[in-house]
């Protein structure tokens, strides 16, 4: 588990790392190979009532291309729906990876997180329109500003929102999200695995 960990924190290639714990570079693919999925999230399947969650969308590069497209940061990314509890801050559920060109408002469904989500009560942020998530108002045509309230709601909205992005930012302190070279379900597995023990460090 300590080398699977190593790998993501890190992002050594297998044979830079496989000298450190002493073994070969066939051996380090196959502990993470068979180590990497055991780590990985358990999502949820039912929410308490009362629940409040957040979604948002986070690209991370990616070197197998048949999963990946250019997207708004110029590089091969994949799009990642992750969905948080508002109040516990703990990721709950990962999307399955799109192309880092899909839109998040597309990517909400296509990835299976808004299945997985169902009715209960779900904060975005302005790129979801139309999907039925609580997203901040928006001035109408022809309209100036906001009425007050509206924008009292609004600052509202984006502290509450804001969880996810400081979420995002724990999370990419692995190095392996910043440019991963895993392929198929590797950087899908990597994501669940952070996000695993991302929600265990807040119980420390």
């Amino acid at each position: 588990m300590l080398l699977v960990v190593a790998y993501w924190r890190t992002n050594l290639t297998m044979r830079q790392l496989a000298p450190s714990f002493g073994v070969s570079k066939s051996t380090v693919d196959r502990v993470v190979d068979d180590l990497g999925p055991r780590l990985a999230l358990i999502q949820r399947q039912r929410f308490r009532k009362g629940t409040v969650l957040i979604v948002d969308g986070t690209l991370v590069p990616t070197r197998d291309h048949t999963l990946a497209q250019r997207s708004k940061n110029y590089r091969y990314s994949t799009n990642h729906q992750v969905v948080i509890d508002a109040d516990t801050r703990r990721v709950v559920i990962v999307g399955q990876p799109l192309p880092g060109n899909r839109n998040d408002c597309k990517a909400w469904e296509e990835s299976g997180a808004k299945a997985a989500v169902g009715d209960t009560v779900t904060i975005a942020d302005g790129g979801y329109p139309g999907t039925g998530l609580v997203i901040p108002h928006r001035r109408e045509r022809g309209q100036a500003e906001l009425t007050p309230w509206k924008e009292e709601h609004n600052r509202s909205h984006k502290q509450v929102r804001a969880r996810v992005d400081h979420v995002f930012a724990r999370m990419k302190t692995w190095k392996i999200l910043r440019d991963c070279r895993l392929r198929g379900d590797g950087v899908h597995l990597a994501v669940l695995g952070i996000a695993q023990l991302q929600n265990i460090a807040l119980t420390q």
